[in-house]
């Protein structure tokens, strides 16, 4: 049951944060309409829970981040760090700082994306962070069968940053590369299940607007495969509905 829990709560956390999030909110990759975003929104809350992220903040911090890939504006680039921890700390901070508006971004960063001031204030509050880790935590204490399993409650904490770190560390150091982007970005898994296709950095980096994160015959990219399928059940419009071509292959060095 523990292990059922964890792996659903992995998988539904990094799904909807890849479809509502980063290919919506930040990319505008399909289309749907208010009270169906309402739903999204609302759900995506609900799954990712104490480590929900605010649909803004995130999206312009991603927007950054393709405009400054792995430079010194680049808000999460592991080559400006020593280690993950380190990179995701500072990636916190600004996306704090974006999320409660202390700081203003560049005008082309900015709209674009999903707002809901009343839930988006409720679910920053601490007490509905907290209510989430507290409702972790009891499942486990009901359910874990050896005491090493509570290990895992933690995890469920900060979930959405785990996420984040393993995609923009991973993703930009560990791999190989389809496409000469110009920065560092690689595809990390040829199947990646792990973060439901958003280990395919090299791919998503050459062609952002692709709601496809693969690009090859043998990448599979589950978040894609997800999002046909709401497509066909008419609950989304994509807006780019071709497969991503593979064009000539990199020339330069990996």
């Amino acid at each position: 049951m523990v292990y059922i829990f964890f792996v659903s709560h992995w998988l539904l956390s990094v799904l909807f944060q890849s479809l509502f999030q980063h290919r919506y909110a930040a990319h505008r990759m399909y289309t749907m309409g208010p009270r169906t975003e309402r739903v999204f929104h609302f759900i995506a809350w609900l799954i990712q829970g104490a480590s929900y992220l605010d649909p803004r903040g995130y999206a312009i911090l991603h927007r950054e981040h393709h405009a400054f890939s792995d430079t010194e504006r680049d808000p999460h680039t592991p080559w400006l760090y020593q280690n993950a921890g380190a990179m995701m700390w500072a990636t916190k901070t600004r996306y704090s700082d974006l999320a409660h508006r202390r700081i203003q971004p560049e005008p082309r960063f900015d709209g674009g994306f999903p707002e809901w001031p009343w839930l988006e204030k409720f679910a920053d509050a601490w007490p509905t962070r907290i209510a989430f880790g507290t409702a972790y935590t009891l499942f486990y204490f009901a359910f874990a069968t050896h005491w090493w399993q509570l290990a895992l409650v933690p995890l469920h904490y900060v979930m959405g940053p785990i996420h984040g770190a393993i995609v923009n560390w991973c993703g930009h150091k560990y791999g190989y590369r389809n496409f000469d982007n110009g920065d560092k970005s690689r595809n990390t898994l040829p199947f990646d299940f792990v973060t439901m296709g958003e280990l395919f950095q090299n791919n998503h980096h050459k062609y952002s607007a692709s709601p496809d994160f693969s690009a090859r015959w043998f990448e599979i990219d589950p978040g894609w495969q997800v999002l046909k399928l709401l497509a066909l059940f008419r609950v989304v419009q994509i807006r780019t509905p071709q497969r991503v071509e593979f064009p000539e292959p990199l020339r330069k060095a990996a």
